[in-house]
This record gives C-alpha cells, structure tokens and sequence, in this order.
C-alpha cells in the first residue's frame, strides 16, 4: 500500500472511530444507580438490552479504529523503530486492554439476577478511572512525540497531543479517591475524541491537497 492511500484510508478510520464511540454513548440509556438490586439490573437490561449491546459493541469496533489511525501516524512519521513509536505501540495496546475491560462489564451486568449485576457496575467504575490513570496519558503523550519529531501532522496536533496526556493523568491522580468519578471528570474523556478526528481531517486534507510529500520527506 502506497503511504498516500495508508494516509487516506486510516484518516478514514480515525474519522469513524471518534463518531462511532459517540454513538455508543448516546444510543445507551443512564444506568441505574448504584445501589440498584440486581433484580432492578435485571429488568432495566430486559428492558433496554438491544441498545446496551449495540452501545457495547460501537464501544469495542471504535477504539479499534482510532488505534489503527494512531499506528498509521506512527509508521507515517518513520518511527517504528523509535521509541517514542513503541510507546506509543503500548499505549494503544492499554487503550484497548481497558476499552474492552469496560465492555465486557457493561455485557456483565446484564446478567440474569445474581451479585454479578452489581459487581459489574463497580467494575465499569473502576475500569473509568484507568481510562486517565494510564490508558489515555499512554497513547497520547509518546504520540505527541512522534507527531512533534516528524511533519506527518502540524505540529500544534503535537503539543496538544501532549497537554491531553499530562491533563488526562492529571485527572486520574486527582480524583483518584472518588470511587465513582464525577460526570463532569468522565465527560472530559470527549475532548479526546475532538482531537482524534480534528486531526484525521488534518492528515487526510494534507494528503489530497498534495502535501503528501512534504511528510513523506520529513520522515525519511
């Protein structure tokens, strides 16, 4: 595959992937409090399972394809053999570890009446708090490196790639005593999703306006 179609078809993939998780968490309904019994669990999953599991699913396919547009920007710059470009290997590999943790819960408390319902619910909580711990900070400040080593993207795609990983584990020290974290905190996982497709557009407009070239150059 030439690097002008790997340009386009994985700005493709990191357009989706932030649209698609988007539309995993508006197609899925507020759970239930905290103190639900698993029977109240129960008939809430009864009632909306259709939506949970298609809100699951978009969950577990758009990381997949924001870490491909990731890997893609990490081979573009020429840093597959750096370390910067390893880091940024593993932080995908974590982002993917904790998405899909996340889901499996979500899949988890649908269970029939049992402890498992409940249980989920914390474990879905638990999980959130690893998404700024390390999952976000791991992907974001090495690739932040690359894409500031490197022409593929402008480099203010960089810079805030960095201040996201820094603000991110920021987050997750702070409030890493609230055992549920405040919406205000796991709403601010979004502007993530900005970025990523902000710079797919990026990557895809400097491709088809032919400047393809320039960062080929830069990465040789």
């Amino acid at each position: 595959m030439s690097r002008r179609s790997l340009a386009i078809l994985s700005s493709i993939s990191g357009i989706a992937g932030p649209i698609l998780l988007g539309l995993s968490f508006v197609i899925n309904y507020q759970p239930p409090p905290n103190d639900a019994t698993a029977a109240q669990l129960s008939a809430f999953g009864r009632e909306h399972l259709t939506s949970i599991l298609w809100g699951a699913w978009l969950q577990a396919v758009s990381p997949v394809l924001i870490v491909l547009f990731a890997l893609a920007i990490v081979h573009l710059a020429g840093a597959t053999t750096r370390l910067a470009g390893w880091m940024t290997l593993f932080g995908a590999g974590v982002l993917m570890t904790v998405s899909l943790l996340e889901v499996t819960f979500y899949i988890g408390a649908l269970e029939p009446p049992s402890q498992l319902g409940p249980d989920s619910l914390g474990l879905i909580q638990a999980v959130q708090h690893l998404y700024f711990i390390v999952a976000s900070p791991a992907l974001f400040l090495p690739l932040g490196v690359v894409i500031l080593g490197s022409t593929v993207l402008p480099r203010v795609f960089g810079y805030l790639a960095l201040v996201l990983g820094v603000g991110f584990a920021a987050l997750g020290a702070g409030f890493l005593q609230f055992l549920a974290l405040p919406a205000l905190v796991t709403d601010a996982a979004f502007v993530s999703a900005f970025w990523w497709w902000a710079a797919a557009v990026a990557l895809i407009v400097r491709t088809l306006t032919g400047r393809q070239e320039e960062f080929v150059a830069g990465a040789a």
